[in-house]
């Protein structure tokens, strides 16, 4: 009897918005945004860079920072395997990629957070990095657009070292703040921990894409700490901004025309 062809594996994938099968090419045609219910999936850092910057701006800077292991921690193995592995996997030298470019002739310092390296987590690298990008829109005069991925806050592997870097780059920003700087935070999801609770919240406009997680524990942890129902679409978009912690949603597909829209209005 002839074996039965099926459907090549890859080409169909469930969207966790509406439960619905999606073509994969459709849904990477429309900037990784369902057809059907508007749920933004993932999108790599380099992706980011493709769907904001104009084509061929990107500068990249600082890429030559790294993380290091000065606790020589250990969980399921060595935090040096993991950097190393980590990095050959995604392709990326740590959680964040910084530099200029331009968003519609607008030259801007840019720096995007992706939630595949180590959910996207802050240690020494990525502080130092983030820090260096302001002190250069700062010393340029540049509008700062940082989009935040970050589901993993601070980076335990690296203990105080990675708490320190909050401190840092929110120190970095408030210089620029006095400089006259324009700071867009942008919020994806998930926007998490120590990243939400330092720069990401910090921005002279705060975007957010729409129903992405934004807050600084997690919905379960707080629910199993207060003993309390939380209110429906708790941390939320949607529900932070009715309660005035964002200024505005905007689809991924809009989110090039509004960054540029705000530097005009603000006149940077």
């Amino acid at each position: 009897m002839p074996r039965k062809r099926g459907v090549p594996e890859g080409l169909w994938l469930k969207c966790p918005g509406c439960g619905g099968s999606i073509y994969k090419k459709e849904i990477q045609q429309r900037q990784n945004v369902c057809p059907k219910c508007e749920h933004h999936f993932y999108v790599s850092a380099s992706e980011r860079i493709e769907q904001v910057l104009d084509e061929g701006t990107f500068e990249p800077m600082n890429d030559q920072v790294r993380s290091v292991d000065p606790l020589e921690f250990a969980d399921r193995r060595p935090y040096s395997d993991r950097l190393v592995s980590e990095q050959k996997r995604t392709g990326l030298s740590d959680a964040v990629v910084t530099g200029t470019g331009m968003v519609r002739a607008r030259r801007v310092a840019f720096a995007v957070t992706d939630s595949a390296f180590i959910m996207g987590s802050m240690g020494s690298a990525v502080g130092e990095r983030l820090a260096r990008l302001v002190e250069h829109a700062t010393a340029h005069n540049l509008p700062l657009i940082i989009v935040s991925g970050s589901g993993g806050g601070a980076r335990m592997h690296e203990g105080i070292l990675s708490l320190m870097q909050m401190a840092k780059v929110t120190a970095a920003l408030a210089k620029y703040d006095e400089a006259g700087g324009l700071f867009i935070s942008v919020l994806t999801n998930p926007t998490m921990g120590g990243v939400a609770a330092s720069f990401a919240s910090l921005g002279d406009l705060v975007f957010a894409e729409p129903k992405a997680l934004i807050g600084f524990a997690g919905p379960r942890t707080i629910k199993a700490t207060i003993g309390i129902e939380l209110p429906p679409g708790f941390q939320t978009s949607e529900f932070l901004l009715e309660h005035g912690y964002i200024d505005r949603i905007v689809e991924r597909k809009n989110l090039k025309t509004e960054i540029a829209r705000a530097i005009d209005y603000c006149g940077k």
